[in-house]
């Protein structure tokens, strides 16, 4: 059994229409979302083993501040590859994983990661379920068991454990 996190990134601040979308950092509302996601990952779990993120300026921003609130320093890393991939090329990534990360957390954008959670979360809460069909919002974070002992092997038939917002994460 492998564990996957997908944590799209917190808000992102519009303010310098100058600015690549890549390299747009986060907004004060996301500042205040992205540890409120590593928060509710230290009280609920699980913790990762390996992180992948995109190396936009406003995932890398999400992560540090999500694990800063989790108080973990799993091993991490920054691939491009992230950045606006669509759900397969996230999924492609994933696959590449090391089996002895039971545990990854991928940060990223969407539609990428609303897209890759749909197509492998096909069980679980049915709340968490609806709430994700509804919207995946900056800094929602969904949490999938897929039923595979290698990550080359993930694909449908997750389940999904808990789907988390910045508003539904202090309930």
């Amino acid at each position: 059994m492998k564990t996957l996190i997908l944590l799209r990134h917190a808000k992102s601040d519009w303010d310098d229409p100058e600015l690549a979308d890549h390299d747009r950092p986060l907004a004060a509302r996301g500042r205040d979302a992205a540890p409120r996601m590593g928060a509710w990952l230290k009280a609920h779990g699980p913790v990762p083993d390996l992180v992948l993120c995109s190396t936009a300026t406003r995932a890398r921003q999400t992560l540090a501040l999500a694990l800063e609130a989790l108080g973990a320093e799993p091993e991490t890393r920054f691939d491009r590859g992230l950045y606006l991939a669509g759900g397969a090329g996230v999924l492609a990534r994933l696959r590449q994983a090391p089996d002895a990360a039971a545990t990854v957390m991928a940060v990223g954008h969407n539609p990428d990661l609303e897209q890759l959670s749909r197509r492998l979360a096909t069980m679980g809460d049915k709340a968490a379920l609806d709430r994700l069909a509804e919207k995946y919002p900056t800094a929602g974070l969904a949490v999938i068991e897929l039923p595979v002992e290698r990550w080359a092997e993930a694909g449908p038939g997750g389940r999904l454990i808990a789907f988390e917002t910045p508003k539904t994460a202090g309930d």
